[in-house]
């Protein structure tokens, strides 16, 4: 009997031993790899912008892992990294298919949306029911932030209603103030750039400075907008507002200086934030002067945790050399700015259990600056940290261009340039 006593103490103690002591695991429970599950588009209208997301993840994944791997709070050690990526090809189906794949039979620890709105949207529902946390990159739609939602977080672009406001504000100001009285808008109909159309129309409106005389909406993958320049032309506005994807941009840009067409003001998305692929595909001459949001790949920001923004652009220039399409953007910044915040979240993270994963970031808001800039969340999980300033176009050299700051005053680099 004694003896018995003594091996029950003996299998008692060693349970206890093994076991989580204050929702922390001992580290012989801790798991090989962390997993990241994620989706990329290499093909179709997307993947423009979501192949450099996909890029800077798996770059900071292999920077990670050649340092020995992620510190994880929960385990008190590094642990790898595994990127399961699948490529949904831009097709919001097969998104929706992939991204119950990471879940359900992949198990991932963390899950990481595609790139933009139109992607992440399928996405948004498919966490939420499986109670798993959701990593935005840049789906930026106000849709996707619904109250009481508590399993997703929106990591390198500010929400969509957030992106316009320096515009607004000059528009309504400067603008006004040098005879811009009227305005047309045309964007593509989907979540992120029609949630910043809305944000144009009801401040321009509220203001009573500048006049919307066309409003109109088109589908995403519009590529030919020369009947709309003709028609836009028609009201002889001072402004025109053209947002979209990168590919709208591009044809819409093409198309205007074919059209021979002439405004004071013309605003297009993609030539701040994808700089480097609208310089290939539209040139200089026909960006010259377009007013754009200035991003952090033009502004450097003094960043708390990973690479900052000239560490990192040699980083990515020697990477990426020799792959056509790892355009050095706004995207490819997100992407990384992605990876800091996972490493972060793992940092302070109480377990690997989605709750927790949940409280871990939300208490980074606040108090982390990627190169990104400033994190900021609200309740909903929406980026409101990383404002976009106005800027624009001039040519740099012989064939280059740069974005200048023109406004908010306080950050300004040059004076804008209102064509007569």
């Amino acid at each position: 009997m004694r003896l018995f006593h003594r091996l029950c103490a003996l299998a008692a103690l060693s349970l206890l031993a093994g076991a989580p002591i204050g929702g922390r695991a001992g580290a012989e429970d801790a798991p090989n790899v962390i997993t990241i599950g994620d989706l990329h588009a290499s093909t179709g209208p997307f993947a423009s912008i979501s192949m450099p997301v996909y890029y800077g993840i798996r770059f900071w994944v292999d920077q990670t892992n050649a340092d020995g791997g992620a510190f994880v709070k929960a385990y008190n050690k590094k642990i790898p990294l595994k990127l399961i990526s699948y490529d949904d090809q831009s097709d919001p189906a097969t998104a929706a298919t992939e991204i119950n794949r990471l879940i359900t039979q992949d198990k991932v620890n963390m899950l990481v949306s595609d790139s933009g709105s139109a992607l992440t949207a399928v996405a948004v529902p498919i966490a939420r029911e499986h109670e798993t946390f959701l990593f935005d990159p840049t789906g930026t739609g106000l849709p996707l932030f619904a109250p009481g939602n508590p399993y997703i977080a929106l990591i390198a672009s500010p929400i969509s209603t957030v992106w316009p406001r320096y515009a607004i504000d000059f528009l309504n100001t400067l603008g006004a103030a040098a005879g811009i009285k009227t305005v047309a808008i045309l964007y593509a109909a989907n979540d992120f750039t029609g949630t910043q159309a809305y944000a144009f129309k009801k401040f321009l409106t509220e203001a009573h400075k500048v006049k919307i005389v066309y409003d109109r909406n088109v589908p995403t993958n519009t590529t030919n907008y020369t009947v709309l320049i003709s028609n836009i032309a028609a009201k002889n506005p001072d402004a025109v507002i053209e947002l979209g994807y990168p590919g709208n941009d591009i044809a819409f840009l093409r198309n205007l200086r074919e059209s021979g067409q002439k405004f004071r003001f013309v605003f297009a998305i993609s030539a701040g934030t994808e700089p480097e692929e609208l310089l290939k595909n539209v040139g200089i001459d026909g960006l010259r002067g377009v007013f754009t949001y200035v991003t952090p790949a033009q502004c450097t920001y003094e960043v708390t945790a990973g690479l900052d923004l000239a560490a990192y652009r040699r980083a990515w220039q020697k990477t990426y050399a020799h792959t056509p399409d790892a355009a050095f953007g706004l995207n490819a910044i997100a992407g990384y700015a992605v990876g800091v915040v996972l490493q972060e979240t793992l940092a302070n993270a109480a377990s690997l259990d989605q709750a927790a994963l949940h409280n871990a970031v939300f208490g980074l808001s606040g108090r982390l600056t990627t190169l990104a800039g400033p994190f900021r969340l609200d309740d909903r999980g929406a980026q409101i940290g990383e404002v976009a300033p106005l800027g624009e176009v001039e040519p740099e050299g012989k064939e280059g261009m740069k974005v200048v700051v023109v406004y908010p005053a306080n950050l300004t680099t040059g004076k804008a340039m209102l064509g007569q």
